[in-house]
């Protein structure tokens, strides 16, 4: 199954239509994608494996793979750092970002497969599908629904799926 999420701030879970945050700069080619620049790559990106919260709540029910986040976890977002785009323990000697977040945002996260098979220094890292803010504030260039739409879409998916973003 392909996930659709749009400019215009709408997320297709197959059954229904939910309302979803992107970058503040809006959609971009993944061609034109760069770190930093706020803007959420087009292009249909697997959804890899889901992290979570457990003082938060519990594993959420999926066929995805799943795993518990610790207060050590990062993600590297340095270009020039061999760890670039994926998960590092922290502290980290290079520029990384904390996924055990006080704001529940990263309650829980998709890993999506933007930038990974290898990643390219500077063409954009951490981009997820998470948990939004009330209000639907843009995100850094992921994708965000509220909970209970990603707990739904989460509950469809199975390994293979994606998430396609469209401009």
């Amino acid at each position: 199954m392909i996930f659709v999420a749009t400019s215009d701030g709408w997320l297709d879970l197959g059954d229904r239509r939910v309302r979803c945050a992107l970058g503040p700069t809006g959609v971009v080619p993944a061609a034109d994608k760069r770190e930093g620049d706020g803007a959420s790559p087009a292009g249909v990106w697997t959804l890899r494996r889901v992290l979570y919260r457990p003082d938060r709540g519990p594993q959420p029910s999926t066929a995805l793979p799943a795993a518990a986040l610790t207060p050590e976890d990062g993600w590297c977002d340095a270009p020039a750092d061999p760890a670039y785009n994926q998960p590092v323990r922290l502290p980290y000697p290079a520029s990384a970002e904390r996924l055990w977040r006080d704001d529940g945002l990263y309650d829980l996260i998709v890993i999506l497969g933007h930038n990974d098979q290898p990643p390219v220094p500077g063409m954009g890292s951490a981009i997820f599908l998470h948990v939004a803010r009330p209000d639907y504030a843009p995100t850094e260039g992921c994708v965000a629904v509220a909970r209970e739409d990603l707990l739904a879409l989460l509950a469809q998916a199975r390994p293979g799926d994606a998430l396609e973003i469209v401009g």
